[in-house]
This record gives structure tokens, sequence and C-alpha cells, in this order.
């Protein structure tokens, strides 16, 4: 009854995604993406002999989260063959190129039929899902073909419908996985309320991804020349509803700071509403002629920098004195792990909770939730006179917590070791 009201839900999903691909951008990526991806798959792997291992992440967060582990996997196994697949085209588009996949493609639709087909052309040696990737058809097929199944960087709250006495239809998903390993003590406390003990307490594999970044961080000479000495706040993945804080508080706060603003969603048209609002001068990154001999005056001269690219946010942190997080108003808040690496304080939007390192550094007195301008401007104004204890908890914070990535390596040699060398049989 439940898979009855699952593929339904799927088939619906489908069809509202293909009626209004015409009119959204988006939409129409993601119905095109899987437009004949039966053939173009099987055509890319045919021939290949060597294991495919498969790792599956829903968008760009959570390909940040798996990229330590894929990277790892390469180099542990260098005679695999891996293959990415993504769900969202915000994580397709952006990584499609990315050099330690040897195949990038989307997730076709969870159906039965097409589950059946991905798991019989690939026949994968292993699978991976990241965080919150639970397809029950593609779990189904892993298990009937006998491919061991690993979830990782996962983290469950009691509200989810695992843990619901009508949640049987989840908990059968969870009881796919050979194993998973979890962010925190309370998931696997709430897994074992329900009878799932095949689990590892293992952390966050982006502590290993942010860690790396930060050890390997990339010169960006137009935000050196823009900060010129001065404090910086960088806001990374602002949404309309955090600069309806923010602009009010550059405009507002009355000491020395520049800012630094990378949007989640680069649109022109928005930027320049955000710059006509702001009191002070600003700049685009696009606008910047590096070339120019009076590139560095009009980069000093401006108060903002607002960044119309992608890629580089990660890299950008290490020029602030200040991080603000964007998407903790509504659409879910961003990766703050990435600044807190830079040893900085943290500022975001009040719904957060979903974040078990969100609310770690919260508590520890590192990271601070606000909810309008005029608490921005107290806080942030607090912080200002005195960043050394917070930058040094933000820090210290992230040193600790490494090592998942290893902790998951260690389970799949356990699991490869009970398995031969060759791709799965059909």
């Amino acid at each position: 009854m439940f898979s009855g009201l699952y593929n339904t839900g799927i088939f619906v999903f489908q069809t509202i995604l293909r009626l209004v691909a015409p009119f959204n951008a988006k939409a129409r990526l993601w119905v095109d993406g899987r437009r004949g991806w039966s053939g173009k798959l099987a055509e890319k792997i045919s021939g290949i002999e060597k294991p495919i291992v498969w790792f599956h992440a829903a968008s760009l967060g959570e390909f940040e989260q798996g990229r330590p582990v894929i990277e790892t996997y390469r180099t542990q196994y260098p005679d695999h063959t891996i293959l990415l697949t993504f769900f969202s085209p915000s994580g397709y588009e952006v990584r499609k190129d990315y050099d330690s996949a040897d195949f990038v493609v989307y997730l076709p639709a969870d159906t039965p039929a097409n589950a059946r087909q991905f798991v019989a052309i690939v026949k994968p040696k292993i699978a991976f899902f990241i965080k919150y990737e639970f397809w029950y058809n593609y779990l189904h097929e892993l298990k009937t073909a006998q491919v061991p199944v690993i979830s990782f960087s996962a983290i469950f709250r009691p509200d989810q419908l695992f843990f619901k006495p009508y949640g049987g239809f989840y908990r059968d998903m969870l009881r796919y996985f050979d194993h998973i390993l979890v962010q925190n003590q309370e998931s696997v406390d709430l897994l074992k309320t329900i009878g799932i003990t095949n689990v590892t307490l293992a952390g966050d594999t982006r502590f290993d991804r942010v860690a790396a970044v930060a050890t390997a961080k990339k010169a960006i000479p137009i935000a050196e020349a823009f900060t010129n000495g001065k404090p910086v706040l960088v806001v990374g993945s602002a949404w309309q509803e955090d600069m309806n804080v923010l602009i009010p508080f550059l405009n507002q706060f009355d000491k020395p700071l520049k800012a630094i603003i990378a949007p989640h969603e680069i649109h022109g048209e928005v930027i320049e509403k955000w710059r006509s609002q702001l009191h002070k001068p600003s700049i685009r990154y696009s606008e910047v002629d590096k070339n120019s001999p009076s590139a560095n005056d009009l980069l000093r001269q401006s108060q903002t920098l607002f960044i119309d690219n992608v890629g580089m946010l990660s890299s950008l942190y290490q020029y602030g004195k200040f991080a603000y997080i964007g998407g903790a108003f509504k659409q879910g808040l961003h990766n703050i792990l990435e600044a807190a690496t830079f040893g900085v304080p943290l500022f975001f939007g009040p719904e957060y909770d979903k974040f078990q390192e969100a609310i770690d550094l919260v508590k520890e007195g590192a990271a601070f939730p606000i909810n309008t301008t005029d608490e921005l401007l107290v806080r942030f104004d607090d912080q200002y006179i005195n960043t050394a204890e917070a930058a040094k908890i933000s820090r210290s914070y992230v040193e600790r917590n490494i090592g998942a990535t290893a902790q998951v390596m260690k389970i799949v040699t356990q699991l490869m070791s009970e398995r031969g060398n060759g791709r799965q049989s059909e």
C-alpha cells in the first residue's frame, strides 16, 4: 500500500515538473537532463570492466559533504570507476565536470522501472547515499542485487517519519542500508529505538573538506585589494530575507567595516536592487578590470563587493574578520563550516535547529543567531570589539571534529573485504 502511494507521489512530482518546465529554468534542466537517460548511461559505461562505485548527492551542499570521501576513495581504490549522480540541477550543472568522478549524471526519477534499469546498467560494486538521500526503489533494487549500500554524514531527528508510529515504510528504507554513519549521538540513539543498530557515530565529513580547503586556500587578488586592511564581513549564500536584515545593518553600522556579499543565486537585477539600497559605494566582481591601473583604487573606495560568479565562496572567507551565513530565515542554513575553519565569529538567521554544527557553535559562543537588524547591530558590535574568543572557538571546533572520512573508509574496507573486486553480476 505505502509503496503504491510513494510511487504515485513520484509520478505526480514528475508530471508537475514536465508541465512547468517550459516556464521554469530549473524544472526544464531537471526534465531535459533525464531525457533518454538509459541509452546515454549505457553508452557511457559500455566496455568498462573495472568495478563501478556509485555516489549519490541531492545537490551541491551534499556533494561538498561527500567530496572528501569520493576523493579518498579515488586514492585508495584507483582501479575503480566512480559514477556520481545528482538529483538537483544546482548540483549537476556546477559539478558535471568534476574530475574525481569518471561520470557525472542526473539520477533518474525513483520509479520501480528506472531503479531496476539503472542498477542493471551500472551493476555497482558499492553505493553511497549522502546525508538525507533515501530513495525507496533504488534501495530496494540495490538490496535485491546484493550491492552493499552506505549512508554517511546522516543525521536524524525525532520529528522525522522514520520515528512515527505510521512510519513503517520509511523504516524499511533504513533497513536496506548495510551501514549508516551518523553525525551525532542523538541519531545513534534514535535509530536504536527502531531496531537499526548497524550504525557508527562518525561525525560530519564536511569538517574534513573545509579543513582541506582552508589549508589549500586560493588567493583572490580582487578580494585582497578590496579589503585594503579593513575589517570585512563576508556574507555567504545570501537570500532576500537575509538582505532585508543586512542592508539596513550595513547602512547603520558606524564603525569601519567592508562587506563581501555572495548571493545564493546570481541574478543581475537583484544585485542591482541591493546596490541601490546601500548608502555607500559598492561594486560587482565582474565590473573590475584587473588590467586597469585604476582597479585597485576603485576597489579600495568601494565598501561592498558583490560576487556575481560561482565557485569561490569557500576561499573568500579567508578575507573576513566576521561571517554571516545565509538561508536561516527560510530556505535552509548554508554551510557555516566553510567560514568557521578560518576562525571567525558567525552570524545567521533564527532557523538553524536542523544543523548540528550551528547548534554546537551557538552553545559554545562562536555563533550568533539573529532575528532583526537591531539584534544584529547589538550582537555584531559586541564581537567587533572582541573577536578573539569566538574566533578561537570557531577554529578549534573544526579542528577537533576532523576524521569522519577515515571512519567511512574503514567501513568500506570491511565491506570490500567481504566481496570480490569485479563488477556486480546481473
